[in-house]
């Protein structure tokens, strides 16, 4: 049985109109379900008599449900859902630097097939896409978390587990539901949807033109190291990516971001510093460097270290230097292994 996050507005006023009531009451039950996180209270609401006995025939309140809740020192927080078939998939709610807000990672598939070989991820292998409604569930749990704390749930970023390009009308579906003012209201440019460099995957989100944002994980300047680390980066080359990403930028205007994760001794080199800056100089981008949040040994049986801070710092200067936008972005929740590539799906032990 779906839940009232499978459906869109036009699909629920068809199944009013189906049972004879107005089919403009759809827009009234979905914006309560999504404002209150899920939950439809029908005793605030002007509804026809019958009608929430009626949506309860065909819609379950929730088809996955909160196994394990983990909150970090920091105050990040990670949930493990439970998906109606058994699976499970994390998502993960971090507190902005303003009190009233946070910020919410979604999970597009469980597990992963990309082999990104610094990631947790993708040691549980790949198992199955996430539906729409299932990533919208875990925006609507994070919003509920989110208000529990206190605060209100401002950005969502596509970049959990799993490679969204590879779902994408399932994450094209979702957004539209989560960021659109008849559903979720939370805004087209409150979305970053994040890529591995599946270029097909690029052109066809440049074609939605939905106006939120991409992120690409680039993590080498050069198709030989990023082969080693990244198994894709042997079908799509660095060259191939950035020309997508260039068409994404000019298409919609949405600034692209390019994510570095620093590995000592891999691709942390004042040498390929300078590569990237040249990659990067006839581009309006920003990259955002990454420090190594360690997930034990790799798929190639390597256990990966972080830049030493020198090493990372030097790295940055160099592309600050030759007038690259660069900084680093804040890791959050690496004592509860919430931290990005660190997403397992694993129990609290």
């Amino acid at each position: 049985m779906p839940t009232l996050a499978d459906f869109d507005l036009s699909d629920l006023q068809e199944q009013f109109a189906a049972w004879g009531f107005k089919p403009s009451h759809a827009l009234a039950v979905l914006r309560a379900y999504y404002a209150n996180a899920g939950q439809v209270d029908a005793d605030k609401m002007l509804l026809p008599r019958g009608l929430m006995e009626r949506i309860a025939e065909v819609a379950t309140p929730d088809a996955s449900r909160l196994a394990v809740k983990q909150t970090a020192d920091d105050g990040t927080a990670k949930l493990l859902l439970q998906l109606k078939d058994g699976r499970t998939v994390e998502s993960v709610l971090m507190p902005d630097f303003h009190r009233e807000r946070a910020a919410g990672c979604i999970s597009s598939q469980v597990g992963c097939a990309m082999g990104c070989d610094f990631c947790a991820t993708t040691k549980t292998g790949f198992e199955r896409n996430l539906t729409a409604g299932e990533m919208v569930e875990q925006f609507l749990a994070l919003r509920r978390e989110a208000l529990d704390t206190g605060r209100q749930l401002r950005t969502i970023v596509f970049m959990g587990m799993g490679e969204p390009m590879l779902n994408l009308a399932n994450v094209l579906t979702a957004v539209r539901r989560i960021a659109g003012n008849d559903q979720g209201a939370l805004g087209w440019r409150q979305i970053t949807v994040s890529t591995v460099g599946i270029v097909p995957g690029i052109e066809t989100l440049t074609a939605a033109n939905l106006n939120i944002h991409l992120a690409v994980s680039l993590h080498a300047p050069d198709d030989a190291t990023r082969a080693q680390i990244l198994p894709m980066g042997k079908r799509f080359g660095v060259e191939e990516i950035m020309a997508a990403a260039d068409r994404y930028q000019a298409t919609t205007g949405r600034i692209v971001t390019v994510q570095y994760c620093l590995l000592k001794g891999v691709n942390d080199s004042l040498e390929q510093a300078n590569q990237l800056a040249d990659l990067m100089a006839a581009r309006r981008m920003h990259v955002n460097l990454l420090r190594y949040n360690p997930t034990g040994l790799s798929l190639r049986g390597i256990t990966y270290e972080r830049s030493s801070e020198e090493a990372a710092d030097a790295f940055m200067a160099h592309l600050r230097a030759r007038g690259i936008i660069a900084h680093f972005r804040r890791s959050r929740g690496k004592d509860i292994d919430a931290a990005c590539g660190q997403l397992r799906r694993r129990m609290a032990m």
